[in-house]
């Protein structure tokens, strides 16, 4: 197949975003939320934990972003044995190179405490910067998943769980998050904060506060992520009108690994009797399959609607209608 530079160039720019996306996580972590005393869930709110459990020698050869990558790994080698290779090489991209950010910002070549001078003073300052460390985090993942990406953790813990019972992303991400979150009450830790090291007790007023922290930054990274991929929907349906409507379908099984359904169709202006194929997708994935669009055929017709709910296999259980929606 052959590849044409403004491919190469697509190519490029997708992944220097998704560089980008993984620089702006790391910076919200550990320039905002960390600073102020924060806590997160995924794979950097468990290395950040672990982090503040372990001895200080210890920790400072185990940094933060070595830990993300640690237990990225273990997570993909178990994906790996129990579901299959079903992860691509960008998110084996936004894994690498989040660890490598997590380690350059917290490098002493990285200037610290950026954001911390900017709240100084300021009333509910510590607040401001979780949220503004959320809102940097949920950039990054937007933007990472705009171009096909994703940080692994979460996605893959997902993806086990789903191999023996359907549960939604969602809930898989809040499980996760409320677990870490929850735990870190009953552990002695040591953070730094403001620039000093603090001791956090068990069931302290602090380790309350770090929690409830959070919890709001959940809120937010999950409220960002909606608002840079343009909705709050979970997934879109795509109706695509070309000529070749058979090759299409074809390209979206086997190239996007998604269902597609032929819907009779006319053009009223040549009263010529078509079909339009239809796909619905997460949201997430919508990017990657009109990129697939495009390069089958340019000069197809879509449209990308925003729905309510997706029930069935691939998406949520059915079940979840009943308690979401009076049908």
């Amino acid at each position: 197949m052959k590849v044409s530079s403004r491919d190469i160039i697509i190519g490029i720019k997708e992944y220097l975003l998704m560089t980008f996306g993984m620089f702006c996580y790391a910076f919200g972590w550990l320039q905002c939320v960390l600073p102020a005393g924060g806590m997160g869930g995924g794979a950097a709110g468990l290395a950040t934990l672990i982090n503040a459990i372990i001895p200080a020698n210890i920790a400072e050869f185990l940094t933060i972003g070595t830990l993300v990558f640690i237990i990225n790994v273990v997570l993909l080698i178990l994906g790996v044995m129990i579901v299959g290779w079903k992860f691509g090489i960008k998110t084996l991209f936004c894994i690498l190179m989040m660890s490598v950010m997590f380690n350059i910002v917290e490098s002493d070549f990285f200037p610290q405490g950026i954001m911390v001078r900017m709240f100084e003073g300021v009333a509910a300052g510590d607040l401001l910067l979780v949220c503004m460390g959320a809102a940097s985090c949920g950039v990054g993942i937007a933007v990472s998943f705009m171009q096909g990406g994703s940080t692994g953790g979460t996605d893959i813990v997902a993806m086990i769980i789903n191999k023996f019972r359907t549960v939604s992303y969602g809930k898989v991400l809040l499980g996760t998050d409320c677990g870490i979150l929850i735990s870190s009450l009953f552990l002695t830790t040591t953070v730094t904060i403001a620039g000093v090291d603090t001791v956090i007790e068990p069931l302290s007023s602090a380790a309350f506060a770090r929690m409830v922290y959070g919890f709001i930054m959940i809120a937010v990274i999950g409220y960002t992520v909606d608002l840079v991929q343009s909705g709050n929907q979970q997934s879109n349906q795509i109706l695509i009108f070309c000529k070749d409507y058979e090759a299409m379908a074809d390209m979206i099984n086997t190239k996007a690994h998604r269902g597609a359904t032929l819907i009779d169709a006319m053009g009223w202006y040549t009263k010529t009797p078509s079909k339009a194929v239809m796909v619905v997708c997460r949201k997430r994935d919508t990017s990657t399959i009109l990129k697939l669009i495009r390069e089958q055929d340019p000069n197809a017709f879509l449209t990308v609607g925003s729905v309510m709910g997706v029930y069935g296999q691939g998406f949520d259980d059915l079940n979840k209608a009943e308690s979401g929606f009076r049908l």
